[in-house]
């Protein structure tokens, strides 16, 4: 054990010496080769974020113009349930 500590000892030195330099560099390597793919990514997510608020605005406009419909169309019938009865009432007085 004690013929192995002095190969050891500057194995240990060149490696830590190594990491030193290579981690910062791999880090600075790492930030710039994928910061155009995290934008791009971002990007998409916006486009694709904004794309649904458009459609939900168009759904929600169709939505309101439907309702709007519907209420016509119900008093319309309103209407003419009593214009049936009126007449229904004018042909037969007796009721």
């Amino acid at each position: 054990m004690t013929d192995v500590i002095p190969f050891l000892i500057p194995i240990l030195a060149i490696l830590t010496g190594g990491l030193i330099l290579l981690i910062p560099v791999l880090g600075l390597t790492a930030r710039f080769a994928l910061k155009p793919i995290v934008e791009a990514i971002a990007r998409i997510r916006e486009e694709q974020a904004g794309a649904g608020g458009r459609e939900l605005a168009l759904m929600e406009e169709r939505v309101t113009l439907l309702e709007h419909q519907v209420q016509t169309m119900e008093a319309a019938l309103d209407r003419l349930a009593g214009a049936h009865e009126f007449d229904r009432q004018l042909a037969n007085p007796n009721r």
